[in-house]
């Protein structure tokens, strides 16, 4: 690639040590830790059969350390990716072309913005993104995707040539509030006594545990498996992640998992699993086996609201999609992806369709961002 370093293309994570991937990753990023990515390979989340395969990308110094490295998969299919080009895909397809398999540069199944690029300088983007590009031409791929790519990384992957698009999601921003009730204070009456009601009426009708951590057993584990398979099967027809990732990651990740439990009596009957780096709270799967008015409410954003309070988090992210949780005190952010198209034909099509998005999405969130809960003025 350029003097002293070489670049490869390797097919698992669980090779990689994982000492010398996390040191790319000094911020802790859950999703991109080693922990989390091997996790999704040796549970069988992702490889044989399921339409991720592990093409992790990566480059060594001359001494054959890590400098840079890719969280990669060759994808079969566009499922559980949340940044969607389907469309892309058919008319891509109806033209005579192939589109899939594609590189996707992601944390599979988690539509959480972070780093995408793991540099040790930054002065290996080019590199890196190159090697990706190699990947997609030499193996008459379509195209690769790095989705929910973090703000900062946005124009090293522009410099590159890489189309970027923008999305929208809802995140909490912690304003030094000292506990819920400050952060209540915040909002308009009329938001903040809705708010109440809800916490009411499902703190009433049932038991909320916070466990977090060592405190996490394997029957915690498997109450909340019925929890994710309900959603799951309700949401995309059948789970992506299988048992055995949730054991590997209570024994791996532990101290970056808080588990929001509600009991009936002794029964656990909801659930919501969120992931902890020094600066957010992830929230990331929800389900119950009984229907509580505002629980989901409850457990996925006003639980999450308190922990981060609680434990000076700058911010909640709780995921995709959801205009609900602007009422709840959740604002409308942009998110960001980067798109290198081979076919300099499909390349324009898909940068006019960017740019048009781009304005629209520029527009829903001021428009989003003019409709937050907060007092006036």
């Amino acid at each position: 690639m350029t003097d002293g370093v070489t670049a490869e293309l390797l097919s698992k994570f669980s090779d990689i040590p994982a000492d010398q991937w996390d040191a790319l990753n000094p911020r802790g990023n859950p999703f991109v830790a080693h922990a989390f990515l091997a996790a999704l390979e040796e549970s069988g989340s992702v490889g044989p059969g399921t339409g991720w395969s592990p093409a992790p990308i990566m480059i060594r110094d001359a001494g054959g350390i890590p400098a840079a490295a890719l969280p990669a998969y060759l994808k079969s299919h566009s499922q559980g990716e949340y940044v969607f080009d389907h469309h892309w895909a058919d008319a891509f397809e109806r033209a005579g072309g192939q589109y899939y398999p594609k590189l996707q540069i992601a944390a599979p199944f988690s539509p959480v913005p972070g780093p995408r690029l793991l540099l040790r300088d930054p002065a290996l983007a080019p590199a890196i993104l190159a090697a990706a590009e190699a990947v997609v031409d030499q193996n008459g791929l379509s195209s690769a995707h790095a989705t929910f790519v973090e703000e900062g990384e946005l124009e090293l992957f522009r410099a590159a040539g890489w189309l970027t698009r923008m999305g929208t999601q809802f995140h909490w921003q912690n304003r030094d509030y000292a506990d819920f009730d400050g952060f209540l204070s915040a909002l308009s009456s009329r938001k903040r006594k809705a708010i109440r009601k809800e916490r009411a009426a499902a703190q009433s009708a049932v038991r909320i545990a916070q466990i977090s951590g060592a405190e996490i057993t394997p029957d915690h584990w498997d109450a909340f498996w019925v929890f994710y398979q309900d959603t799951g099967a309700r949401k995309w027809g059948q789970p992506y992640l299988t048992r055995a990732f949730f054991d590997l990651i209570g024994e791996s990740m532990k101290d970056s998992i808080v588990l929001f439990l509600a009991y009936d009596g002794d029964r656990p009957i909801a659930g919501a699993l969120n992931f902890v780096s020094p600066d957010c709270l992830y929230g990331r799967y929800w389900g119950c086996t009984r229907d509580v008015p505002f629980l989901h409410f409850e457990l996925c954003y006003y639980q999450a609201i308190d922990y981060a309070i609680a434990h000076s988090l700058p911010r909640v992210e709780a995921g995709a999609q959801g205009e609900h949780k602007l009422a709840r005190g959740y604002e409308a952010v942009p998110t960001y992806s980067a798109h290198y198209i081979a076919n300099a034909g499909f390349r324009s099509a898909v940068a006019d369709f960017l740019a048009r998005e781009s304005q629209a999405m520029e527009r829903q969130i001021e428009f989003l961002g003019e409709m937050a809960p907060f007092k006036k003025g």
